[in-house]
């Protein structure tokens, strides 16, 4: 977490007799409500006031954070403070809009009252406040935490959104944005005069469309006290579907899963010919660099006395074009959990495209997946802008992606499966912060997406293996269930303010462009949920029904599927993923 230090500025006498305690039950005495805790609960004792504190204890990878989500007023000052003890304990608040801050004790035997002060922006009506320890540290106790200032209940809509234009436009699918409205909680989009879809940031794609047809569009602001009149229409024109640059090949719905090519696990090994129909994008595990900064990656497959029953080269080859002919896709997959890779230089750079170009034509495979994971991504100090990154190993990988699309042409399948810790952790912290010390790893991918968004056939983010995620609910979210899927899935849909800035707005993809990574199994990864689960969040992100507690911030009946770890561990159990994706989508 980053140690701000706070400023200091006078409250006007008027400022000051509308301060008001915008924290809700900041002393613990209902119990946690409406403080969201990944891992706390109340006590009696010690208490700083009243009958009850915090207690709240970090284990693992998880810092204990207990956090609530309360109004505030844009450009307004604010005092947050409270009472801690333990060891390494914070207090801090994140989507100020200006500069997020947080104070801590690094021993507190008893009660210590910590406390700092931020300004929010222009446009913010929201702020997290938050407490947490440290990991490994042991216990720590918080009570009698507030947030004063000028409270955030709103008299008046907003006013109307103004410069609403269109950005890709393909043959299903408009993507829109506009100006941020001071005040606005909120948005809705309207096509031909029907709201069809809400939007928490200044961005929203709106698919479910027609090729060929023209649409007219329109946007609303909205807060606690009302909806703003519509803004000035723009219009677009679909094109005709194969005419807009993107992948045409694969099916409306596709099931993505990796097949252990070059290891052997408890999952047995699979021959290419006998994956099932079912799987339209086969990725091939794996690829990794002869050492982490080389660039040069290898393919090698699992030999005979680790893989019995491994089929021969040219068997294999040959199985690839079969798939093909049958109208699917084989790619290699590049990293994996032991495959770092870190283009560090321009020439890690181009021996990255030399051999991940040989492996391609070797097998005469269709295209490219990065699964890069550990330490291959992380922004250097000062690296605060996803849409203009600096740092080195970013900026190769666009590099020599680009590269590589440019070489094969508009049919290259190019596929990315970054981990959650990666992407949607971004909506919270990206990279070391503004004033460092943060994980530079924080939401690493997203310069990566957004720079080859449009060259991008899939994004599939691991749902798996994660630890808790901030969703724009501003409420934490973990695996093991559909709710956690509906809410990493919706942030891609929905696009979100990075480092909860909302002038930094990550858009959002096109539905089709987005699949679900799980787990086939409970044996192929944490977080594992079971078939009614994936009923569950398919049914909410495609139809709006049977959702659960996230609030979803639109209907994607064209999401492209699902993908899975992997091919080797649902044949393990019997095929029991691939049954669920077949029955839901036919």
């Amino acid at each position: 977490m980053a140690l701000a230090v706070p400023g200091s500025a006078a409250l006007s006498s008027a400022a000051r007799a509308a301060d008001a305690d915008a924290a809700v039950n900041g002393g613990f005495e209902s119990g946690l409500s409406p403080w969201t805790c990944t891992a706390g609960t109340t006590v009696t004792s010690p208490v700083h006031g009243g009958a009850s504190a915090l207690r709240a204890t970090p284990e693992g990878s998880d810092n204990a954070q207990c956090a609530q989500t309360v109004n505030v007023r844009p450009n307004s000052q604010y005092t947050l403070a409270g009472y801690v003890r333990g060891s390494y304990v914070y207090l801090g608040a994140s989507g100020t809009g200006t500069t997020d801050v947080s104070t801590w004790t690094q021993s507190a035997p008893d009660w210590q009252k910590l406390a700092t002060t931020f300004t929010t922006g222009a446009n913010t009506t929201k702020v997290t406040i938050y407490t947490h320890g440290w990991y490994g540290t042991g216990a720590y106790y918080a009570d009698d935490i507030s947030l004063t200032g000028p409270g955030g209940t709103t008299t008046q809509p907003p006013t109307v959104p103004t410069g609403l234009r269109t950005g890709t436009v393909t043959a299903t699918s408009v993507a829109l944005s506009w100006t941020p409205v001071s005040g606005a909680t909120g948005y809705s989009v309207y096509r031909d005069g029907v709201k069809v879809q809400s939007a928490s940031g200044t961005s929203a794609t709106v698919s479910g469309l027609n090729p060929s047809t023209a649409y007219a569009f329109q946007v609303t602001a909205t807060n606690d006290a009302g909806e703003s009149a519509r803004s000035a229409t723009v219009t677009a024109t679909t094109p005709a579907r194969g005419d807009d640059g993107g992948s045409t090949e694969l099916p409306a719905h596709a099931l993505v899963g990796y097949l252990h090519a070059s290891f052997a696990n408890g999952s047995g090994y699979t021959r290419m010919a006998d994956v099932p129909d079912s799987w339209d994008v086969i990725d091939l595990a794996f690829g990794e660099p002869t050492s982490v900064t080389s660039g040069d990656i290898r393919f090698n497959r699992c030999p005979a006395s680790e893989c019995p029953g491994v089929e021969s080269d040219a068997d294999f080859k040959a199985a690839i074009k079969a798939k093909q002919a049958a109208g699917k896709k084989v790619l290699i997959s590049i990293g994996g959990q032991n495959g770092q890779v870190q283009l560090t230089t321009t020439a890690a750079r181009d021996a990255f495209v030399s051999s991940v170009s040989k492996i391609i034509d070797q097998y005469g495979l269709d295209g490219l997946d990065i699964d890069f994971e550990g330490h291959s991504l992380s922004l250097n100090t000062g690296d605060t802008d996803f849409k203009n990154p600096t740092t080195p190993v970013i900026v190769n990988l666009i590099s020599a992606l680009k590269t590589l699309k440019a070489k094969y042409g508009t049919k290259f399948v190019l596929t990315m499966a970054p981990e959650t810790f990666f992407v949607q952790n971004g909506y919270q912290f990206y990279g070391s912060g503004k004033w460092g010390g943060q994980d530079p790893r924080c939401g690493a991918y997203l310069p990566v997406i957004h720079a080859l968004r449009d060259d991008l056939t899939l994004l599939h983010v691991q749902d798996y293996n994660s630890g808790p995620i901030m969703g724009l609910d501003n409420q934490y979210h973990s695996m093991g269930g559909a709710d956690f899927h509906i809410a990493m899935t919706d942030m891609l849909l929905t696009g979100f303010p990075v480092a909860g800035d909302a002038n930094n707005v990550f858009p959002p993809l096109r539905p089709d462009q987005v699949a679900i990574g799980m787990p086939a199994s409970v044996n192929a990864g944490n977080g594992y949920v079971a078939p009614a689960e994936v009923t569950k969040t398919l049914d909410c992100l495609t139809k709006r029904t049977n959702c659960g507690s996230y609030p979803t911030h639109g209907t994607w009946p064209a999401l492209r599927g699902l993908m899975t770890w992997s091919v080797n561990w649902d044949r393990f159990a019997g095929w029991e993923f691939q049954r669920t994706f077949d029955s839901y989508f036919g």
